[in-house]
């Protein structure tokens, strides 16, 4: 997986403003609309100093204790510095331009400050500072962010309520959704189909047991009760959809739900990374159920055309943070031993390990900051809390090609290529 070096950051025009919309919701209730205020959009403009350049410019954007910091992807200097209090969580918004901030009871739109703008049969590409903007959508334990094919789809563990946003129009005022509201809350996950599917997981707060599919009008069309201790989802080739179980995991594919089982009693699956482009799907691995921190040293890789499932040894273990996809479909773990582990899902073996970072041991408590990885436009991003630095690495060729000190100590890592939404 080479890093893409076609893009430049050259200034090639005058000033364009920013896009800003009011967002949607008159009431800004437990409806799940976004609250009345203004945003980054793409409709209007205002007076705010944009600058079109050559190409698209990926941007890359780190939490830390008290705000987020944006970087130019490849030169890795820093662009924007917004003061956010508390532990804020990056989840990607699915347009290529925003990420979606879990904060203080809502899902709020940040925008990156890099796009597109179709014009006929190209596109022309702008930059200007990363903003905070006022669209939020209300949630009372904002949870997990899932985009696939245009569709965004926002899971509230307090209310259980789903929301499916198009990804495009994430930013934008009157944003339509559709919405729906499980039985009970649960931390909880949704993912939207083509076909309008919706793939959900079933629980209470108390338990988490397995997931329903429903068709566009709602109705239930296949359900498991297999899956206990869901956690964390994947989509793969063919839109099929990897639930995570204690026990292993649920794929569903073509209107079936599969069980897929680990060799152990307790094997649990929590943290899955999947790309579209590849019917493999990689998982973490834990078989301690009652240990306060389980430092695992084996990974999962589900094969979904199948079902099979195998399990890759690895020389030292890892976290939540650790895992990623490249862009020939190569399954990548980040190590406390310093090294990324590339593995070939199809032969679920390693193929190359490539350091980056001092060895390290995951802290007691999640939310505190551990290395993480971003695989993004051809590069591979690796955080270090210990050194408050990050580094850009060429898997293909085992280079890190770029370093930076940040000045601040990073925590949650995600980013976006600059380009237009994906319509469906």
């Amino acid at each position: 997986m080479k890093r893409h070096t076609t893009r430049t950051a050259a200034g090639l025009g005058a000033a364009l403003s920013l896009l800003l919309l009011s967002a949607c919701a008159a009431d800004g209730g437990a409806t799940g609309s976004a609250s009345e205020s203004p945003s980054a959009g793409a409709e209007e403009h205002e007076a705010t100093d944009a600058t079109e350049v050559q190409s698209r410019t990926p941007r890359v954007a780190v939490t830390y204790d008290g705000g987020v910091l944006v970087l130019d992807a490849m030169s890795l200097e820093p662009v924007g510095d917004l003061e956010l209090e508390g532990f804020n969580r990056l989840n990607p918004a699915g347009d290529e331009r925003h990420l979606l901030v879990s904060t203080g009871g809502k899902f709020q739109a940040l925008d990156l400050g890099t796009w597109a703008e179709a014009h006929g049969d190209h596109s022309h590409y702008w930059t200007a500072e990363p903003t905070l903007t006022d669209v939020a959508y209300d949630a009372v334990e904002p949870g997990h962010v899932v985009v696939h094919e245009g569709r965004t789809a926002l899971f509230d563990d307090g209310t259980g309520e789903v929301r499916v946003i198009d990804s495009e129009h994430i930013a934008d005022a009157d944003t339509a959704v559709h919405e729906y509201t499980t039985p009970s809350p649960h931390h909880g996950v949704a993912v939207e189909l083509t076909d309008d599917t919706l793939v959900v997981s079933e629980g209470t707060e108390e338990a988490r047991t397995g997931i329903r599919v429903l068709d566009g009008d709602g109705k239930e069309i296949a359900a498991s009760d297999e899956c206990p201790g869901v956690h964390g989802e994947s989509v793969a080739a063919d839109e099929a959809v990897v639930i995570g179980c204690q026990d292993g995991a649920v794929v569903y594919k073509d209107g079936k739900i599969t069980k897929v089982d680990s060799p152990d009693s307790y094997g649990r699956i929590g943290n899955q990374a999947g790309t579209e482009a590849s019917p493999f799907v990689l998982g973490d691995y834990k078989t301690d159920k009652d240990a306060e921190l389980e430092r695992p040293t084996r990974v999962s890789i589900i094969d979904t055309r199948s079902g099979k499932h195998e399990l890759v040894e690895l020389p030292s273990s890892y976290t939540f943070r650790s895992l990623a996809r490249g862009d020939d479909g190569e399954a990548l773990v980040l190590g406390t031993d310093g090294q990324i582990h590339v593995i070939d899902p199809e032969s679920a073996k390693v193929t190359k390990s490539i350091p980056v970072i001092d060895e390290w041991e995951e802290p007691i408590e999640w939310q505190d900051p551990r290395p993480a990885i971003l695989a993004l436009d051809g590069s591979v991003y690796v955080t270090d809390p210990a050194t408050d630095s990050i580094h850009a690495v060429d898997v293909e060729t085992g280079e890190v090609w770029k370093s930076a000190d940040l000045g601040v100590t990073p925590n949650e890592l995600s980013g976006v290529l600059g380009t237009e939404a994906h319509k469906h």
